[in-house]
């Protein structure tokens, strides 16, 4: 007797190939591909670093936003629906924004991308594959994550390309149509799983030492941080390799090898949470890339930073594992999408405040030391954080609690036992 029809394994694998495909596209965009367009925007208008970073936050905090709306959208509405939403606002917005020539308007046309094309997309896709999956979702998840990877590691490249052959505004009307082309086709698939999951025996969990509530506000306080630490070299690695003399080519190419490296390490640390916890694989990846994060500026050829980067992309990688693993470790159950969802909007908010924050020094200092410092307080923030999280989850030892109790009723079966023996004899 199997759990699914025939037909389902099979195409539960195209579905995670659409929404790695559609996730590299849009959050490779969305993200941090607007790090190739910081110097010919500034060359053109003369607008501030900060100014521009801006763009990037604004796009983030509407994804923040859209992904908590538009998530609760994609369970009570058609998901086919939903995904073609985020496909059509995404490319349609890239392609005006090659038309703008305000901030106003870029700022605008990133918001809108966010909320209502990334956001479409993100969330929305990442628990359709779960849905898929009764058996091996975590590889699943993990492949679509690994995709998203892969495009925030190439849409820069492919930018940065297109900017040297066709100015900053071919370039993005590029790839507002590429994106069209590309993604409308892809939601078009999209499916609900044809067979709900059948009902099974509940899994027995440990109860999170903390309620839901606070849960959110640690957790959703800690992505804050280490998510502005994780942004400042996405955004800021390609005009800070510039800025050594590196062309725009091989700049992107520096990030490319990151987050290649960054797809692996994805895979490793979700090894590592099965064997040593989610907090502990959490925090090893969070002091890893603070640790690390301001060696870029010490940095001043191609050969070392493309020889720094993936070490660097390796384990910064893993603090997303680290973050969805802990989320999925101290939430429970009945409100785990919920909880997820806030905690995430909270990641993308600190992923657009990094980035807003290293432009701003950058214009006050002229040199990107100063940023990465700033990157590297975050990333001691968000340290002390998780690790006081750690602590509480330690010495309340949830786990040793039901083991203690299980210890005792066996010493009590087997005191019975042994006053059964003795009213016997």
């Amino acid at each position: 007797m199997t759990d699914r029809p025939a037909k389902e394994p099979m195409y539960r694998w195209i579905i995670v190939i659409i929404a790695s495909t559609m996730l590299a596209i849009s959050m490779g965009q969305l993200v941090n591909g607007l790090s190739a367009f910081f110097l010919p925007l500034e060359a053109q208008f003369g607008w501030a670093r900060g100014e521009i970073a801006l763009i990037n936050t604004a796009g983030l905090i509407g994804l923040g936003l859209g992904g908590i709306v538009m998530g609760f959208a994609a369970d009570r509405l058609d998901i086919r629906k939903v995904a073609l939403t985020g496909a059509i606002v995404t490319g349609g917005a890239i392609l005006l924004a090659s038309r703008a020539n305000a901030l106003w308007q870029l700022y605008a046309l990133f918001f809108v991308a966010g909320a209502l094309g990334g956001g479409a997309l993100f969330a929305p896709l990442m628990a359709l594959v779960g849905g898929w999956f009764r058996t091996r979702a975590g590889l699943a998840i993990g492949l679509v994550a690994a995709g998203q990877a892969l495009g925030q590691g190439g849409m820069p490249v492919i930018s940065a390309m297109l900017i040297e052959a066709m100015g900053w505004r071919g370039a993005m009307s590029a790839l507002g149509i590429g994106t069209l082309a590309t993604l409308v086709p892809l939601a078009l698939l999209v499916r609900r799983p044809p067979v709900a999951p059948s009902a099974g025996p509940a899994a027995v969990e440990v109860t999170p030492p903390l309620g839901p509530a606070t849960t959110v506000i640690v957790l959703g306080a800690a992505v804050l941080c280490c998510c502005s630490l994780m942004s400042v070299p996405l955004m800021h690695l390609i005009p800070l390799a510039q800025g050594c003399g590196i062309g725009a080519t091989g700049a992107g190419s520096i990030l490319f090898v990151m987050m290649i490296a960054a797809i692996l390490g994805r895979v490793a640390f979700g090894q590592l949470a099965d064997m040593i916890g989610a907090l502990p694989a959490y925090l090893l990846a969070s002091a890893w890339q603070t640790a690390l994060v301001f060696v870029f500026t010490q940095l001043v050829t191609l050969e070392q930073m493309l020889t720094f980067a993936p070490i660097y992309g390796f384990g910064y990688a893993g603090v997303m594992t680290g973050v969805l693993t802990t989320i999925r470790s101290q939430t429970p159950a009945y409100c785990r999408a919920s909880c997820t969802g806030i905690i995430l909007a909270f990641a993308w908010f600190g992923h657009g405040i990094g980035g807003l924050v290293g432009g701003v020094f950058y214009d006050a200092t002229g040199a990107y030391e100063t940023t990465f410092g700033v990157a590297v307080l975050f990333g001691l923030v968000n340290l002390a954080i998780v690790g006081g999280l750690f602590w509480v989850t330690t010495s309340r030892r949830p786990g040793r609690l039901a083991g203690s109790a299980a210890a005792q009723a066996l010493r009590a079966h087997r005191r019975e036992g042994r006053l059964r023996r003795q009213i016997a004899a």
